[in-house]
């Protein structure tokens, strides 16, 4: 499998039609095997409805739905589609394609150079950010991710875009390890590449704003500014347990005698 995707969606009764459409109509253009795999986040409109209509016509069932009983969250979704991923790249991109799928290209360029994790970013040089959030929204998103990078992890310009892709073996190891449900997953899931020693690279994308975002700029970034310290902490502390396990197991390889 070249490419797998994976879609959080959550009541996206009125757009996830239309993003589906696109996608199955864009990707055998221009890859030869791949798969989408949507995951319902336990919605109580038509959602899973539609995509099931999509999974039964498209060739292959190379589109797949994936149901959680309730409503899990945003992170949780994500890490349930990427660990069911075959593809030796994985993909997750929002519903509402705020991210266009001809950028797709511009991430996994990347990983053929040899990068673990490439990121889509509207914070660098050359992203394109066609239309913007409401000013409040985007000053929100700043200040964010301006004390991402000062509590947390430094280097990266933008954290939260939903458009990020991994090498197989990356996204299965970090994804086993992410425990955050909702949106401040992405911080959690570049900590435990940086942990982890994975390579990621911050790509400028094209990226178009959704005025139907739930996201509240003030409520749910508070919420995610208080739980970085405890990811951070949290992540800190099973590293470091998962070295001293290690360290045990070769000791007691080294002892051994058959």
């Amino acid at each position: 499998m070249q490419l797998s995707i994976v879609i959080p969606a959550f009541n996206e009764e009125k757009r996830i039609g239309a993003s589906l459409q696109e996608i199955v109509s864009y990707l055998p253009k221009h890859f030869s095997d791949w798969e989408v795999i949507v995951v319902d986040d336990g919605s109580s409109d038509d959602t899973a409805k539609i995509v099931q209509k999509f999974e039964v016509e498209t060739p292959t069932s190379r589109l797949v739905l994936e149901r959680l009983d309730e409503n899990a969250g945003k992170g949780a979704a994500v890490k349930h589609g990427v660990m069911r991923a075959k593809g030796e790249i994985i993909l997750f991109m929002d519903a509402d394609l705020s991210t266009p799928l001809s950028e797709i290209a511009k991430v996994m360029r990347p990983l053929e150079q040899g990068f673990d994790v490439a990121i889509g970013s509207r914070g660098q040089p050359d992203s394109n950010v066609v239309k913007h959030q409401p000013f409040y929204r985007e000053a929100m998103g700043k200040i964010f991710n301006r004390i991402v990078r000062w509590i947390v992890i430094d280097g990266i310009r933008d954290t939260q875009c939903g458009f990020k892709a991994f090498r197989h073996r990356a996204a299965k190891e970090i994804f086993s390890r992410v425990q955050t449900k909702h949106f401040g997953f992405d911080v959690e899931v570049l900590l435990w590449a940086k942990k982890l020693g994975f390579s990621v690279k911050e790509v400028g994308v094209t990226w178009i704003n959704s005025p139907n975002s739930r996201v509240s700029p003030i409520k749910d970034s508070m919420k995610m500014l208080f739980g970085l310290f405890a990811i951070k902490r949290s992540i800190n502390t099973r590293f470091a347990a998962e070295q001293r396990q290690k360290v045990q197991q070769l000791k007691a390889l080294s002892n051994y005698e058959p």
